[in-house]
């Protein structure tokens, strides 16, 4: 192509989009040309500069009082906006690979309008290119606009916050702060973090563990209550489940919140019985860890089973009567019929569904952040609680008196390496996958 071209085709490598213009599709090449300009104008003006501070986040870093000659006064220099600048960087380093991904797509578009007047095929003009874009390339147009949000809203904030990981961007550095390489994830994984780390992720699987695993149980067995036989006005009773998943999950966690209060209904109710002698500290800053733990669990269940029973209601109805009748012909008792036939299909429709539900209970910040806090708290954890989560753990180091937002960031990280891992090895061995 660059041997055999003519010389608008040649200048195309240099000067995106002259071979469509010369070949009369204006609207493609005047938009490979006036995004190149455009680039080449924004590089060389200001992409360069941020380009280059990227590598060392500003040059001051610290706050300093210097004396102005000129003016006889002294003058109070703050240290570089680290933060802006790391922004910055990182869009114009999107901003360059995208311009790369533009630049070879300018290539392959070449190439076909080559090979076509190469060939004498038809090369399609100015109106029925834009009119692909309604037709056979609608699938562009449609995907352009979300591309450029998820770029924007998406893609920027997760490279904004990877890059902070590797800065010591803390309440120590809150301005001026610099690139520290992997020391933030030293701290975390084996630094004066790791004691509260380790232990902070052991109960954050054993929770989602448990939090999928019960809801996901007893929802079934509550759609199979309701669908048995005998069981009369069962619409009735499955709204009165659903009205649990109807009410905001805010709403719903405030007010179990206060429930479970020291001086909430239960314990009143339960002292009035004459059941405990004391009220018992459910979710308090000095409540039990084990208790604490048990009831965010429990409270969990009430308003995640509904959500279960309903995909396990639609199971149910749907599945094969003939096998279930046969069963009951051979022998075969109730418990026997829901172990060998009834389960092993609920589970394998709703196999990648609790995959899902496992990971979302991983970051299932509302229900801790709302029913406890993070209490009670642990002295030996760094700005954690024996509740607290992964994610609340990460909040708690961002808006906490520490503000280690590099921590944080490493936290971001290491959930989404946790989940991606736990998700694909999970997903890869459900039988939905094997026969998908």
């Amino acid at each position: 192509m660059w041997r055999n071209g003519d010389q608008y085709t040649k200048l195309s490598f240099v000067f995106m989009g002259l071979a469509q213009i010369k070949n009369k599709q204006w609207a493609k090449g005047f938009a490979y040309l006036g995004t190149e300009i455009v680039f080449l104008l924004w590089f060389v003006f200001s992409g360069i500069s941020t380009l280059s501070m990227l590598t060392t986040l500003g040059v001051n870093k610290t706050k300093r009082v210097v004396y102005n000659q000129s003016q006889g006064v002294y003058i109070t220099k703050l240290p570089d906006n680290s933060v802006v600048i790391l922004l910055f960087g990182v869009l114009a380093v999107i901003l360059l690979l995208a311009m790369v991904f533009l630049y070879v797509t300018s290539l392959k578009s070449l190439r076909t309008l080559y090979v076509q007047n190469r060939d004498g095929t038809h090369v399609p003009t100015n109106k029925e290119q834009l009119s692909s874009l309604l037709d056979s390339k609608l699938h562009i147009t449609l995907m352009s606009i979300p591309i450029l949000g998820v770029m924007a809203f998406t893609v920027l904030p997760t490279l904004y916050m990877i890059s902070m990981a590797f800065t010591n961007y803390d309440s120590k550095h809150p301005i001026g702060f610099s690139w520290t390489g992997f020391k933030a994830f030293g701290n975390v994984l084996t630094g004066d973090l790791a004691g509260t780390f380790f232990p902070v992720l052991g109960w954050t699987l054993v929770w989602a563990v448990a939090a999928t695993a019960t809801t996901f149980f007893f929802g079934v067995l509550l759609a199979l209550l309701i669908e048995s036989r005998g069981i009369k006005r069962k619409g009735l009773w499955r709204t009165i489940f659903v009205i649990v998943y109807a009410v905001p999950q805010f709403v719903s966690l405030l007010m179990m919140a206060q429930f479970l209060d020291l001086q909430g209904p239960l314990n009143t109710v339960l002292m009035n019985w004459g059941w405990i002698a004391h009220p018992i500290n459910f979710i308090g800053a000095s409540a039990n860890a084990t208790v604490a733990r048990i009831t965010v669990i429990v409270v969990n269940m009430w308003i995640g089973i509904p959500v279960s029973m309903l995909t396990s209601t639609a199971i149910i109805q749907n599945l094969p009567q003939d096998q279930i009748e046969a069963a009951r012909m051979d022998g075969a008792n109730p418990f026997q019929i829901f172990r060998r036939i009834t389960f092993p299909q609920i589970l394998f429709v709703m196999a990648p569904a609790l995959i899902q539900q496992f990971i979302g209970n991983i970051n299932n910040f509302n229900v801790i952040f709302l029913l406890t806090g993070g209490y009670p708290m642990n002295n030996s954890y760094n700005g954690a609680g024996d509740t607290d989560l992964l994610v609340t753990w990460l909040y708690n180091l961002v808006f906490g008196q520490t503000q280690r937002y590099n921590a944080s960031a490493v936290l971001g990280i290491l959930i989404f390496i946790i989940s991606a891992t736990v998700s694909l090895f999970a997903y890869r061995r459900t039988n939905a996958f094997k026969e998908g």
